[in-house]
């Protein structure tokens, strides 16, 4: 019975170890001195921050409460906190090419390269010519409400040439992302501590 208990010793040293560092790369981005950083250094930790928390996902709670907000919550917002998410987590990571958030770019071809149908071209093919997204978010030490909008290639084909920075924005959409991961991972802490 005590191995079913959630989290186990070894989730438990994963989960402390993700969660630190994820809490931490959040409280940074959420400084205004992190924008005034190199574009370098901007784009790693924000990449540390997807890798993170794509990790997390496979926290078997942390699913579910990936499928609850399917019911629960705005439209699009399962699919952005996961699917979404492991898209952007999947091409900084496979094609790590570039310095900068807005550098960020795939086509078919290289996203294809080696083999059709993973994640990166499934997604793509899933939400090719899907409807924008609208969202804003509330920062309450600026006391200020920020306006988004996520949205979808048009088109995906052997001449597209799909930017990040079109899907989401570099500074609204990364900070955008964080909130929506921690109110996601949040569902798992009973305490924090200082």
């Amino acid at each position: 019975m005590e191995d079913n208990l959630r989290p186990n010793n070894q989730e438990t040293e994963f989960l402390t170890l993700a969660y630190n560092r994820f809490y931490d790369l959040f409280d940074e981005v959420f400084d205004d001195s992190f924008w005034e950083k190199s574009d370098w250094e901007r784009f790693s930790k924000v990449s540390q921050t997807f890798s993170i928390y794509s990790e997390l996902l496979n926290y078997e709670p942390l699913k579910w409460v990936i499928k609850e907000l399917k019911t629960k919550r705005p439209p699009m917002e399962s699919e952005i906190g996961s699917e979404l998410f492991k898209f952007v987590r999947n091409v900084l990571s496979h094609f790590p090419f570039f310095e900068k958030w807005d550098d960020v770019w795939i086509g078919k071809s290289i996203i294809n390269w080696h083999k059709e149908g993973l994640t990166i071209d499934k997604f793509l093919l899933k939400y090719e010519g899907k409807n924008e997204v609208k969202y804003r978010f509330w920062e309450p030490k600026k006391k200020e409400m920020t306006y988004l909008t996520i949205s979808f290639p048009e088109i995906y084909d052997e001449n597209s040439k799909i930017f990040l920075k079109d899907i989401i924005s570099e500074k609204e959409g990364v900070k955008f992302s964080l909130i929506l991961m921690k109110q996601i991972l949040n569902t798992q802490v009973e305490t924090i501590k200082q």
